[in-house]
């Protein structure tokens, strides 16, 4: 049974992001919205974390989050999905369990 985490606040503010990496099995996906998009620019602190995570979970990013933030795809750490809306919708219908990390 996967599980979609949804993680949005932002992962130079608090530890929702790396609490979700701690906790996402493999197979699961992450999805980081609103202010959380910041997480996922190459060459961050957080782009290690990522990267290994990488390896056996699916990470998504909302690209409308992104644009809104003025972070542009080139910025995005390489693997990382980004999605639209209807991708956020997919991925919920794609896993069985939510869980949002707040």
């Amino acid at each position: 049974m996967s599980m979609l985490h949804i993680v949005n606040k932002s992962p130079f503010e608090r530890n929702a992001l790396e609490s979700c990496l701690g906790y996402a099995l493999a197979g699961d996906s992450i999805l980081l919205i609103e202010d959380a998009v910041v997480g996922v620019v190459a060459g961050n602190r957080f782009a290690g974390l990522l990267t290994a995570a990488l390896a056996d979970r699916h990470i998504c990013v909302l690209r409308e989050d992104l644009v809104a933030r003025g972070i542009p795809d080139e910025r995005v750490l390489e693997g990382i999905r980004l999605v639209d809306y209807a991708g956020f919708v997919e991925l919920t219908v794609e896993n069985d369990r939510t869980q949002s990390w707040l």
